[in-house]
């Protein structure tokens, strides 16, 4: 193959790489929000990451285009599937599908990624994973306070302080008082109102007057991309937006301005007596510092019936630039009561939450939670290989500090010493082990304490002083390998 035939190594646009320490970061901090869950009484379960598409129901950006917003494709029987939006329908899709079996309200948390078929950008993926929890079963809004009760617990447990979090509740039924207000009620205007949705929904990023863009003909952007807005005229754009600024200084005060801007909408005023009640839940369990009414937050999917809420982070961090960062939401979810219904005769309530785990994993790392800058594993010690035709005794001696739980490695490459130490410090290992004729003669090995050597080095000045010290490495008998190792590593990691 010619230099000009080869293809370009390159990853999707959108799709990321991920490191061993990225994921070992990730794996610690999925580890603490499945703690949390279990806390709550939360069980684990599993779905696949493709769906039916007519499954994943109206929150469908377009139904007769299902690759608008999702990542989908046509089997062998021409059944359109989807790669799964998020990890709700998934799981409306899986409870209706064994609802006789399954105890209610049914807990149950999962994790996995979820695909968008979107324009990405700085932040934004078109694959990223989530963490929800959802109860299925529970028509009280008591399990709605109790899931940002968790959420906000969950936070802490990631190593964020009270006061970098904040707990934002709202309620749709709230927004639907205000849309029918404005001429916006009905299922001819379902459209339109997703489109309301999704602009209120960039209320953090854009700002008011960016979403008042969206709302009225439409926004561009920096890139110069046109975005089609909702077609609201301006006195129903400043009623919305008023809605979004009913925020007063305290729950109570919240929830008298929201009555307000509903009037007499019946179903906004159920929204806000709900909210009251939540409030009044989180209250009486000492979690009003970290639970708070926000009307600005809709969430942007439809399937959405009554309080939403979302986790967002309060401090500002410097990018690689020293520009001011503020990371904004991690998490969130709210009430969907009609989607398990979807598949069933009866109604089924049903509420989540769901965390951002790839985003969220940004912040941490920024704030150096421990969660995520806790010491890293060591690498595999390193046997190096001086004699070709002695490998299957080296490949004992691996064997044996395997078998001793020691993480350890044969370099099986084809190169000399130099560049086997220089593989070695690449892999992060702690020691390698050498031996040549001269040892194996002894019945010893050689072991360089690559860790102790990097901190000598530092401080021998010349060359020679170098050689005259062979600094942190020295020689054991074959049969005391692994008890020498051991040493090495305690000496180091504890």
């Amino acid at each position: 193959m010619s230099k000009a035939d080869k293809i370009k190594a390159r990853a999707p646009r959108g799709f990321a790489d991920r490191n061993p320490a990225d994921l070992a970061a990730t794996e610690r901090m999925l580890a603490a929000i499945r703690e949390s869950y279990e806390l709550y009484g939360f069980e684990g379960v599993e779905t696949p990451f493709v769906e039916y598409t007519d499954s994943l129901g109206k929150f469908l950006p377009d139904q007769d285009r299902p690759n608008e917003g999702v990542f989908s494709f046509q089997d062998d029987d021409e059944q359109w599937l989807s790669l799964r939006y998020d990890l709700t329908a998934p799981l409306a899709r899986y409870v209706a599908e064994n609802f006789d079996a399954l105890p209610k309200p049914y807990r149950s948390y999962r994790a996995g990624w979820v695909f968008r078929n979107e324009k990405p950008g700085p932040g934004r993926f078109r694959q990223f994973m989530q963490f929800d929890a959802d109860t299925v079963g529970a028509a009280s809004v008591a399990a709605d306070a109790e899931i940002c009760m968790m959420a906000a617990d969950t936070m802490e447990r990631l190593g964020l302080k009270r006061g970098d979090f904040i707990i934002k509740i709202n309620n749709r039924k709230v927004l639907d008082g205000v849309l029918e207000a404005i001429g916006l009620g009905g299922d001819d205007k379902a459209g339109q109102r997703l489109t309301v949705l999704r602009a209120i929904d960039k209320l953090d990023r854009l700002g008011p007057e960016g979403v008042s863009q969206l709302l009225g003909a439409g926004r561009k952007d920096e890139s110069g991309d046109f975005t089609k807005g909702a077609g609201l005229e301006p006195n129903a754009i400043e009623r919305v937006l008023a809605f979004t600024a009913a925020k007063g200084q305290d729950n109570a005060a919240t929830v008298e301005n929201l009555r307000k801007v509903v009037g007499s909408s019946t179903r906004g005023l159920e929204g806000a007596d709900e909210l009251a009640e939540i409030a009044s839940l989180v209250a009486s369990s000492g979690y009003e510092d970290r639970v708070t009414i926000d009307p600005s937050v809709v969430r942007g999917l439809e399937y959405y019936t009554g309080p939403v809420y979302e986790a967002e982070l309060t401090f500002q961090v410097q990018d690689e630039d020293g520009r001011p960062v503020r990371f904004g939401s991690v998490g969130g979810g709210g009430r969907y009561d009609g989607l398990v219904g979807r598949f069933r005769s009866e109604p089924v309530p049903a509420t989540g939450f769901s965390i951002g785990v790839s985003r969220l994993l940004s912040a941490l790392q920024m704030v150096k939670s421990p969660i995520v800058s806790g010491s890293e594993k060591p690498g595999p010690v390193v046997v190096l290989v001086m004699d070709r035709d002695q490998i299957a005794a080296y490949q004992r001696m691996v064997s044996a500090l395997r078998q001793a739980g020691i993480r350890a490695e044969l370099y099986l490459g084809s190169s000399g010493m130099k560049a086997q130490m220089k593989y070695a410090d690449r892999r992060g290992s702690p020691c390698v082990i050498i031996q040549g004729s001269n040892e194996r003669e002894r019945g010893e090995v050689e072991i360089k304490d690559l860790i102790e050597g990097a901190k000598a080095a530092q401080a021998i000045a010349s060359n020679e002083e170098w050689k005259a010290a062979r600094p942190a490495q020295f020689s054991v008998a074959e049969s005391k390998l692994v008890e020498a190792v051991r040493e090495v590593l305690a000496r180091h990691f504890g």
